[in-house]
């Protein structure tokens, strides 16, 4: 257990695999309540059974944090289910790679929706209970491609995840004091996000990048040292790569 983050609930989006899941479960063990958001709900029921199953508290939403209905109905549950969120894990993310030529526009328009408006939906649900709470932490999943554009095929990938950290760093300025803001930025990390890419080569490049990976849990430890400390001690921004990583 963890004394700064026992007792905490933390609410997870994509929590139905990969660094969602590591999170939850590692959260979980460190004596937070969970509620995880994600579409496949037999997933997340799973995960949540195993929490339980474990000694720990969890509950699970069917969430499209493409919809902005959705999101507000996940941290609304979590309210009603535990009393309150302390901690909101915006997570739930795709990877489209393909050259900006290919001129896949339905793929852009999905990772705008779920990279940058899923994000914002977080926060426009959070923000008013983290107010009214006085307190409360944002961990905003960016990307080591929101540092450096991803080539090739990543223009609009990372045009996404740059956009996480633009608003990200707003969002800390504006609300600095009492709630906090935590930029994570991973690199290649063993999950489903490399399975996002319908471009045939670019999809091939993908996964001998993705050779390299490092597990999910990988993620959910930053996070945990981002959560458990102190309240007046804001850890804006942790960038982890694989050691073999070169951007």
């Amino acid at each position: 257990m963890s004394k700064n983050i026992e007792g905490k609930v933390v609410v997870i989006t994509g929590g139905s695999s990969g660094l969602g899941e590591a999170t939850a479960r590692h959260l979980a063990s460190l004596g937070a309540s969970i509620v995880l958001g994600a579409r496949r709900v037999d997933r997340l029921e799973r995960i949540v059974a195993d929490i339980e199953q474990a000694g720990g508290k969890a509950r699970a939403f069917s969430t499209d944090v493409s919809r902005r209905s959705d999101v507000e109905a996940l941290l609304t549950g979590a309210v009603d289910a535990f009393g309150r969120v302390d901690v909101l894990v915006n997570n739930a993310g795709l990877m489209a790679i393909a050259p900006l030529s290919a001129t896949k526009t339905d793929e852009w328009d999905r990772m705008i929706d779920i990279n940058i408006k899923g994000l914002l939906y977080g926060i426009a649900a959070a923000l008013p209970i983290f107010e009214k709470h006085g307190s409360g932490h944002f961990i905003n999943i960016a990307s080591a491609a929101g540092i450096k554009v991803f080539n090739p095929g990543g223009a609009a990938y990372s045009g996404t995840k740059f956009a996480v950290r633009a608003i990200s760093e707003g969002l800390r300025q504006e609300v600095g004091g009492s709630i906090r803001t935590t930029i994570i930025s991973p690199g290649a990390i063993d999950s489903e996000l490399k399975l996002g890419s319908s471009h045939e080569e670019s999809a091939m490049a993908v996964g001998a990048f993705y050779e390299q990976a490092i597990p999910a849990d990988t993620v959910a430890r930053a996070i945990a040292y981002a959560v458990e400390q102190p309240a007046d001690v804001d850890i804006n921004e942790i960038v982890l790569r694989p050691t073999s990583q070169e951007f």
